[in-house]
Order: structure tokens, then sequence, then C-alpha cells
């Protein structure tokens, strides 16, 4: 018996093994329109519909491989959201509590506007008096 022969028994073997294999990772389940083919492993789908004596498939869109983008994209992005607020919430320009003016702050304020409306009446009156005399 030479090599050769002794390869062919081995070579069909392992065709029909894959064959086995590949008839357990997919299904394939009857539409109106043809068939729809499932990869058990993977979990994509193709769409195939007959051709003559063949079947044809070609790649259906994949809304999971569309949705797991979208969740990625969308993870990352509120992870750059929470780091930008981790950094505002942490940094001088803008504390919680910097939110509201002091008591001192506003006495301050209050101080100054009670200033301004005491020169604001004076002048007023001494407009009136003015008017007056003429």
């Amino acid at each position: 018996m030479t090599a050769k022969t002794m390869l062919l028994p081995l070579a069909f073997a392992t065709l029909f093994s894959s064959a086995a294999l590949a008839a357990d990772r997919y299904t394939l389940e009857r539409t109106q329109d043809g068939y729809v083919r499932l990869d058990t492993q993977t979990g994509a789908m193709s769409i195939c519909k007959e051709s003559g004596t063949e079947l044809v498939c070609r790649a259906a869109a994949d809304e999971r491989a569309a949705l797991e983008n979208e969740v990625d994209r969308l993870t990352t992005r509120l992870g750059d959201i929470e780091k930008r607020l981790t950094a505002l919430e942490n940094s001088s320009i803008l504390q919680p509590g910097e939110l509201l003016p002091s008591e001192e702050q506003i006495d301050k304020s209050l101080d100054t506007m009670e200033k301004f409306f005491r020169r604001f009446m004076e002048v007023m009156r001494d407009v009136e008096k003015d008017a007056t005399r003429i």
C-alpha cells in the first residue's frame, strides 16, 4: 500500500466529518421568499434563495452587530461625559457651594446698592430744587 493510497481514506474521513460538523453548525428555516440560514456558533444570519438547482446565500443586515456597535459607541461616549463631569466637579472654577453667594457677599452687595440709591435720591432732590427755582 502506497502513501497516496493510505491518505485517500483519511481525506474522505476528514471531508465527511467536516460536512457533518457544518450540518450541525447551520440551520435553515423556510420563509416566503426562500430560506434564512443561522450560524449556530456565531449567530450570523444569511438570506438564501433558490437559483436553479443551487441555494445561493448572502449575508443579511446584521442588526445584532449594529446594535452592539451602537452600545459600544454610547458606552464610550458616556465614559467621556463622566470624565468631563468629574473634571468639572474637581475644578476650582465651579464648586457646588459657590453656586450661591455667601452672606458676606450679599451684605456687601446690598451696602453698595444702598449707597447708590442714597446718592441717586440726593441728586434727584437737587434736580427738584433747581426745577422749582426756575
